[in-house]
């Protein structure tokens, strides 16, 4: 029922692949969801083009190559797209008896990142250099970790028919589990991780029918956590101001409100159909700081304009439609909330990612997925997919 076997499913269960059935009913290829796997592609691809644009003339970080992001960036997605097959091919079933390796993977990695072996990037230490130019963000992988752990947890005693839904002592042990990689993250500090993950919990906690207690108590719970945070002093200094500069956006314009004026400059700018790709004056002027990463939203609303920006849109919100077309489908607790947590994940992180260059968020450091520069992001989103794509492919034909 696992690993290789899942390739491919009959109606009486997975089964090994037979490509001379390929497009029968129960194949894999009419068992993909497709415009899930296009719109992903599709939001790549942009990506890559609007990368190029913001760096093709940055030659204090394209090391004198004007297609060095582009080329790296079609690597990070050829990459991920093994990552999904690979992820489809061994399925979440799976991987679901593999969380406590793991989990146990994830804490490892995310605690060398606080040994000497670990690297600050704009202002956030939660790198790991492995050398050659390339280095790894192991936050990324934890979201990933955090939502197989909880769903194994909290689906295990409802989908054996012991339980109707989760009691709270499963619950307490999978915020436990939560809470560990959570912890250690926020000692980096990277506050943009934690949030995201935080809205992971939130949509886990919702979707396996957890008492709502459990979710206000959360709610709550973070509240508190927030003031400690401030009243402590946890936070970076850099990162207060990127609050101070949300909550007050003519606060220092040249310095810590530099990076949310000139977004808004840029995508204003571009009006309905935009300056035209690589004719952008903020991007080609090089006014926006880290336009290939956090900030190429920004390409997209100043060359492409309100419609390719609504464009991107658009395809993030056909990926999570039909994310919740998968969630909602699937027979099994353990599987919806698989899905309902790489929903959760996609929803806030491409809210505050473009909220955060329209000036309604406040600037954390988050890429935008499928879209951004940056291999760990790249390959996290495209393991999610792969996922997705297995719940799909291991429901029953009835479904």
């Amino acid at each position: 029922m696992t690993g290789a076997n899942n390739f491919s499913v009959s109606r009486y269960g997975p089964e090994r692949a037979d490509w001379s059935r390929i497009f029968a009913r129960d194949s894999l290829a009419r068992r993909l969801d497709w415009p899930i796997l296009m719109s992903a592609m599709a939001l790549s691809l942009i990506g890559t083009v609007l990368v190029y644009s913001a760096t093709r003339n940055r030659t204090e970080i394209n090391q004198g190559d004007p297609y060095y992001f582009l080329i790296r960036h079609l690597m990070n997605t050829g990459i991920g797209l093994v990552l999904m097959i690979g992820t489809v091919w061994l399925g979440h079933r799976t991987l679901r008896t593999a969380v406590p390796i793991l989990y146990g993977i994830s804490v490892l990695l995310i605690l060398m990142v606080l040994t000497p072996l670990g690297a600050t990037v704009n202002g956030a230490h939660a790198w790991i250099v492995l050398g050659g130019g390339f280095s790894l963000q192991p936050s990324e992988f934890v979201k990933i970790t955090i939502i197989l752990g909880m769903a194994m947890l909290l689906a295990a005693r409802v989908d054996a028919g012991d339980k109707p839904y989760p009691d709270h002592r499963t619950v307490a042990q999978a915020l436990g589990l939560a809470a560990v990689p959570m912890l250690i993250i926020m000692l980096m500090p990277d506050l943009g991780s934690v949030m995201v993950m935080v809205i992971i919990v939130l949509g886990v906690l919702l979707a396996s029918g957890a008492s709502n207690r459990w979710v206000f108590g959360l709610i709550g719970a973070g509240a508190l956590g927030a003031i400690a945070v401030w009243q402590l002093h946890i936070l970076d200094e850099y990162q207060i101001n990127r609050f101070a500069a949300f909550a007050n956006p003519d606060l220092d314009p040249a310095g810590v409100g530099y990076n949310t004026n000139q977004a808004r400059i840029a995508i204003g700018s571009g009006g309905l159909t935009g300056a035209g790709l690589f004719h952008g004056s903020q991007t080609t002027g090089q006014f926006v700081p880290e336009q290939q990463t956090d900030f190429v939203f920004t390409v997209a609303g100043e060359e492409l304009g309100f419609l390719g920006a609504g464009l991107i849109i658009l395809l993030l919100g056909i990926v999570m439609w039909r994310a919740c077309r998968i969630a909602r489908e699937t027979t099994e607790l353990y599987g919806t909330i698989v899905a309902a947590g790489i929903i959760a994940w996609f929803a806030f992180q491409s809210f505050e990612n473009i909220g955060m260059t329209l000036g309604i968020m406040p600037v954390a450091g988050l890429p935008l997925p499928f879209v951004s520069y940056g291999g760990s992001s790249m390959f996290a989103v495209w393991i999610a997919v792969g996922l997705l794509q297995s719940i799909r492919v291991q429901r029953p034909l009835s479904a």
